[in-house]
C-alpha cells in the first residue's frame, strides 16, 4: 500500500501571536514541573519549543473549525495543550491513564485558564471512557498498527485520527496496511514544516 503524501508550507508561527504568552508559560511549566516530575527528559528542555510545542501546534492546520478533539495518551499535554492554545474554537479532552501525568495536566489546564474548553480524563483509550469525537490525536503513543485498535473506536462517524509521526511514518502506514484495509480506512501523510501527521479516515 503506497500512502498518499502531500506537503504544505504554512505561515510561520507568528500567526499564533495572540497565543504566544500562554505557549511560553506552558514551555516554562514543562521545563520546570514537567522535568521535576519526570514527564520531560533533561535532554528535551533545550528543544521544547521547536521539537515539542511548535511541532504539536502545527497540526491545527489539518483540523476543522469547531471540532471536538480527544488527545489519547496525552502525557505532558502534547499535542493537546498547544493545539488548544492556538485554536480557541476547539474543545479538547486530554485522555491520560497515569495519575501523575493527569494531575500535571489538570494543574496546567488551570494555570493556563483553559478549563472552559479543555478537560482532563484519567483513563485508557481501549476502555473508551469518553464519547467519540470528530478528531482523535496521538503523539508518541504507539506504532500505527496498534494505535488503530486503541483509537479508531473513539473516532466519531465522519471523523479522523491524526497521528503525529516522525521519519518512519511511511513505513508505519505500510506495516498497518492490512488493518487499514480491514477497517475500510485510508491513510494520508501530511507534512507541515517539520511536523509529520498521518491522517486516517474512512474510505
Amino acid at each position: 500500500m503506497t500512502p498518499d503524501v502531500s506537503r504544505e508550507t504554512p505561515a510561520l508561527p507568528e500567526r499564533w501571536g495572540f497565543a504566544l504568552p500562554a505557549l511560553e508559560r506552558y514551555e516554562r511549566r514543562l521545563a520546570t514541573v514537567g522535568l521535576e516530575w519526570g514527564l520531560i527528559g533533561p535532554r528535551e528542555v533545550d528543544r521544547l519549543w521547536n521539537r515539542h510545542i511548535v511541532n504539536s501546534a502545527l497540526i491545527e492546520t489539518v483540523i476543522a473549525e469547531g471540532a471536538d478533539v480527544i488527545d489519547v495518551g496525552s502525557g505532558a499535554g502534547l499535542p493537546g495543550i498547544p493545539l488548544a492554545l492556538v485554536r480557541p474554537d476547539l474543545h479538547v479532552i486530554l485522555l491520560e491513564p497515569l495519575l501523575r501525568r493527569s494531575t500535571f495536566l489538570e494543574e496546567t489546564v488551570a494555570e493556563l485558564g483553559l478549563e472552559d474548553r479543555v478537560t482532563v480524563v484519567r483513563g485508557r483509550a481501549e476502555d473508551r471512557p469518553v464519547p467519540p469525537a470528530r478528531i482523535v490525536t496521538a503523539r508518541a503513543v504507539a506504532a500505527l498498527d496498534k494505535l488503530l485498535g486503541w483509537c479508531w473506536p473513539l473516532v466519531a462517524p465522519g471523523g479522523q485520527l491524526v497521528a503525529l509521526k516522525g521519519e518512519r511514518a511511511e513505513q508505519e502506514v505500510e506495516q498497518a496496511a492490512a488493518k487499514l484495509k480491514k477497517l475500510g480506512l485510508t491513510a494520508t501523510i501530511r507534512r507541515v514544516a517539520d511536523t509529520t501527521a498521518v491522517l486516517i479516515s474512512k474510505q
